[in-house]
């Protein structure tokens, strides 16, 4: 028996964040039923692998939800469900008939998490997960970002919002409606940037050597000594003291030994892959 066992959820989300939230929510032991348009998700073009992962476990209903028949058939499996997992913006969903006040008269015991692009007024702008990092400052051209922040981010963010919502169901008899902005979960993971943790000199954007990045013979190290008591170790094993110090100290080994070395004394120190 898991927590969420019993618990149905509606998945109508395409591509990354609605997904991977359900596939957190199913290990939670929810049952999802995955609704997808005729022409498919994105998702399966994009990564076909990951579109497989996220599905594992799910029930797959194909749907047009512009037709009668398709919303008819939604209308049954919404009917059964505890909660409603939608990613288009909130323009498309009226069109549809599935705006909440609609949902809520319809299927009273119905939670809906709402992932959107941005919070109100600009609820029906678009935008994706490069597009909220680059208003963010939290990326450094040409390069592309190495992960999708805000998406990721997104996805723990509705797996908190429906929790809430069942649990307040479960509580107060009363089902609810949420809305996670994708912008505002990747804000919430540049507040580091945003307080100036991690500007360039700052003390968690190379200001100091103990929470630095190195150059080994073969590689790159990140030593993270932070606390006192890693850095006193560090310091007192190597007789290093200065950032010149660190940069030749590291230098004379591979990143394995400087891994495994770090792993014996107990200090934070890992090869970059």
């Amino acid at each position: 028996m898991k927590a969420l066992t019993g618990i149905k959820v509606v998945n109508l989300a395409a591509n990354l964040p609605g997904p991977a939230a359900a596939q957190r929510l199913f290990a939670l032991g929810a049952e999802i039923v995955k609704v997808e348009a005729p022409s498919g998700d994105p998702m399966k073009v994009y990564h076909a692998g990951w579109y497989r992962d996220m599905l594992d476990g799910h029930s797959l209903a194909v749907l047009d939800l512009k037709s009668d028949t398709g919303r008819l058939e939604l209308d049954l499996l919404l009917g059964s469900a505890d909660l409603l997992i939608s990613a288009s913006r909130p323009a498309a969903m009226e069109r549809l008939g599935l705006g909440w006040d609609v949902l809520h008269q319809k299927f009273p015991r119905l939670c809906q998490v709402a992932i959107v692009g941005y919070p109100a007024p600009r609820e029906n702008e678009a935008g994706h997960d490069l597009t909220y990092q680059a208003s963010l400052g939290l990326l450094t051209p040409p390069y592309m970002p190495r992960t999708l922040l805000a998406d990721m981010a997104g996805a723990d963010m509705t797996v908190s919002a429906a929790l809430t919502l069942l649990l307040g169901r479960e509580r107060c008899g009363v089902a609810g409606f949420a809305e996670v902005a994708l912008s505002e979960a990747a804000a919430s993971l540049a507040e580091p940037l945003r307080y100036g943790c991690t500007v360039s000199g700052a003390m968690l954007g190379g200001g100091i050597p103990e929470y630095n990045l190195y150059q080994t013979t073969d590689g790159w190290i990140a030593v993270a000594a932070l606390e006192p008591h890693f850095k006193k170790r560090l310091e007192e094993a190597l007789t290093i003291y200065t950032s010149d110090e660190y940069r030749t100290a590291f230098a004379g080994e591979s990143s394995a030994y400087w891994q495994e070395w770090g792993q014996r004394l107990d200090v934070p120190i890992e090869t970059v892959r």
